[in-house]
């Protein structure tokens, strides 16, 4: 079965108990496999059979409980959905102000002249269309989930305002049927209408909040131009093509100031570019022909021509853009037991009012129905399952927003929630402690050999070789314009090397173990030198001929300028630091000795590297593993956190959970700090969220009325109601802000 997996916009959702009940009729369907929904930016993460998955019969299941979901591709584009959220907002926007208008005179009414002719009839009159018309939505998503047997926020709404309508609709008709029993006939059409005013204005200010959580996501889609300058294939001209027309291999000008349209490779011209939009990383680069630029990074001061390789969805740009979205639609761990809450929350809140409303009428006296009811649709009014489904949410999509804006791109929630307790970083050497580009530093020749005639030979074995390190001896012969000589029989040796022959004589190019193996003469000269450049961090490789060693050529990877900080950072904040390297014992320590490292291991395969990670958890160490290269891609998988380095390969990034763009290894102690803030931003917002409903559900309920008579009210119910929502979002805004 090939499954694909889809995000898709939803809408109709106000709280946690909504995403439960959308999640269970998403993975009800047939062909899907898993459905995850946020509801913080009101999404449906869907992986699905494509062959046996019916998506219009998906979008049928979902609009039958009352919601929606747009499974359309182009409905279902940036643009179009943009447009949508801002028509509902506007929506939301003229019935929160009409609502508030027909509720202020209502309040002056009910507080000031309710008892002046006709009060209750004008009353009645205001809070009609604020309950019934701008209220509607309430009542019709609790009668769609009443019909499927469940229950969310409409309904704790409609059933809290429809009942003290009702009710006062009652003894504004029949007022004889307490009167006659010697009691008033209380009316609360200002309740009903406040409550409904005031969630309305919760939801209004509540969707504001929600969108500066997707700020990242905005700011890095307006980093692409509408147009390009495209030279024409046929006449050489200069035309301002739309970016949707560009395609692959089309040369494209771009002019000091403007930004990249598509991923490609500079073919002639020199500028510098600011990739910071991307990387993080402030320093312009220095873009000439044959470097490769990017979509949505900055053009300064040259014009340069280049040729598209990746366009649309192919580019670093569209890529990092899904990768954001998809990790912001992600779950965390931690909100899977908020899930469970939501599910049976509702029904809980439900429960209580009933019993509110028993107990009351049992014993409170000749008022204790019209109490008990008050209390009843104030524990209505007051419970709320916004701020559950919120909590954790908001603070993930901004966390990983801001992971994006610093060039630190996180896959999913879980390893934004996992990353907070890492206690131990391993580092791969090559690639991440080191700058990964080998550089030939010095060759040194016996003083018998015919340095002028073997280096030629040299230069040819290594040119056949797809190690590394060979393709740095290559480049260093190469830029000293060495002639290359016909060799034969080129084979290379897993781990140890390359051989060949050369006018019917063999020779070898390789590490001090396969040297070692073969019982090759070594001058004790040359083997001094080779253990000096060794201690300065130098990879030496041996060159040999049948019996004796010939030459030796020491290749260096420098250590990253940042890389000793990034290490000293991370050991401040309590993390032990390791270094695993496939590179000999001399050359992991010098490397380890600059970057402050005290644990190494060297000369480990990558079966070693995953089985070293898995000692380390094994001895109760929540591991993270950072790494660049395929080699590393066992180690990662292994990992409680896996990071990649932006520049390393493919294979690497897909393994890991984490990608830092500019390679900077200063991005790991930032992205743990992110996630320790962002955990705590969770745990603040759901204990706001529990806190808040176990306080203010027995207040509702009346407990404080036997001890000093306090009774809450339920317009001071829906206002707490409302801004517990708003605080939840306006916290996760406001913790991260200062990343």
């Amino acid at each position: 079965m090939e499954t694909i997996k889809e995000t898709f916009p939803v809408t109709g959702m106000h709280c946690a108990s909504c995403v439960v009940n959308v999640e269970k009729k998403l993975n009800a369907q047939k062909g899907v496999v898993s459905a995850t929904v946020n509801l913080a930016n009101a999404t449906a993460q869907v992986e699905y059979d494509k062959a046996n998955t019916s998506l219009p019969g998906v979008k049928k299941a979902v609009q039958s409980i009352g919601y929606d979901i747009v499974v359309d591709t182009e409905a279902a584009a940036p643009d179009k959905i943009e447009a949508l959220n801002r028509k509902n907002y506007e929506s939301l926007r003229l019935r929160t102000i009409l609502a508030i208008v027909f509720s202020l005179p209502l309040v002056v009414i009910g507080m000031f002249v309710m008892h002046a002719p006709y009060a209750n009839y004008i009353m009645w009159g205001l809070a009609t269309p604020v309950v019934l018309i701008f209220g509607r939505q309430f009542f019709v998503g609790a009668w769609k989930q009443a019909k499927h047997r469940s229950a969310n926020m409409d309904t704790l709404v409609a059933l809290s305002t429809g009942i003290a309508y009702l009710f006062s609709v009652f003894n504004t008709l029949y007022p004889q049927f307490w009167t006659s029993k010697g009691l008033h006939a209380e009316v609360y059409f200002e309740a009903a209408a406040v409550v409904v005013a005031f969630i309305l204005l919760g939801k209004l200010l509540e969707a504001r909040a929600k969108s500066n959580t997707s700020a990242a996501i905005k700011k890095l889609m307006g980093l692409q131009p509408d147009t390009v300058t495209r030279i024409n294939a046929h006449t050489g001209a200069e035309e301002i093509v739309p970016i949707k027309d560009v395609a692959v291999n089309d040369i494209l000008l771009v002019k000091p100031g403007q930004k990249i349209a598509v991923d490609g490779a500079v073919t002639s011209g020199a500028s510098y570019v600011d990739e910071s939009s991307l990387s993080g990383e402030p320093m312009p680069v220095e873009k000439t022909a044959g470097n490769n630029v990017f979509a949505g990074t900055l053009n300064q001061k040259g014009s340069f021509l280049f040729r598209a390789q990746k366009v649309g969805s192919d580019t670093l740009l569209a890529s990092i853009i899904k990768m954001v979205q998809e990790a912001q639609g992600s779950k965390a761990p931690v909100q899977k037991l908020v899930d469970k809450i939501a599910g049976v929350f509702v029904p809980v809140v439900i429960s209580i009012a009933v019993l509110t409303l028993v107990a009351w009428v049992a014993f409170g006296g000749e008022n204790g129905f019209t109490y008990g009811l008050l209390a009843m649709v104030t524990v209505l009014v007051i419970a709320c399952p916004c701020a559950l489904g919120l909590a954790t949410p908001t603070a993930i999509m901004v966390g990983v927003g801001k992971g994006a804006e610093h060039g630190i791109l996180i896959k999913d929630a879980e390893s934004l929630e996992t990353a907070h307790k890492v206690n131990t970083i391993v580092l791969d050497k090559t690639g991440t402690i080191t700058e990964g580009h080998p550089e030939v530093t010095a060759v040194e020749w016996t003083n018998d050999a015919d340095a002028g005639k073997l280096t030629a030979v040299l230069y040819s074995i290594e040119a056949l070789s797809e190690h590394p390190l060979a393709n740095a001896v290559t480049k260093y012969f190469k830029e000293k314009a060495v002639i290359p000589v016909p060799v034969d029989s080129f084979s290379s040796i897993t781990g140890g090397g390359v051989t060949a022959l050369h006018e019917k004589k063999i020779f070898f190019a390789g590490s001090n173990k396969m040297i070692a193996s073969m019982n090759i003469n070594i001058p004790e000269e040359l083997k001094q030198k080779a253990d000096s450049y060794q201690q300065q961090a130098n990879t030496v490789i041996w060159f040999t001929d049948h019996s004796k060693a010939l030459a030796i050529v020491a290749i260096a990877d420098k250590v990253k300028s940042t890389s000793a900080k990034a290490v000293r950072l991370m050991q401040e904040m309590g993390i032990e630091v390791h270094m695993l390297t496939g590179d000999n014992e001399h050359v992991a320590n010098a490397v380890a000795k600059q970057a402050g490292i005290k644990n190494i291991k060297s000369e480990v395969s990558p079966a070693e590297k995953a089985a070293y990670i898995t000692g380390l958890q094994q001895q109760g160490r929540i591991v993270a593993m950072v790494g660049d290269g395929i080699n590393d891609s066992q180690a990662l998988a292994q990992a409680d956190v896996s990071i990649a380095m932006g520049r390393g390969t493919d294979i690497a990034m897909d393994v890991a959970k984490m990608t830092l763009i500019s390679s900077n290894l200063e991005q790991i102690p930032k992205a743990i700090m992110l996630s320790r803030k962002t955990v705590r931003l969770i745990r603040q917002n759901l204990f706001w969220a529990f806190f808040y409903n176990v306080i203010g559900i027995p207040l509702a309920a009346g407990v404080l009325y036997p001890i000093n008579g306090f009774l809450l009210n339920p317009m001071i119910a829906g206002a707490a109601m409302a801004l517990s929502s708003v605080s939840v979002v306006g916290n996760s805004l406001r913790g991260l802000r200062d990343v």
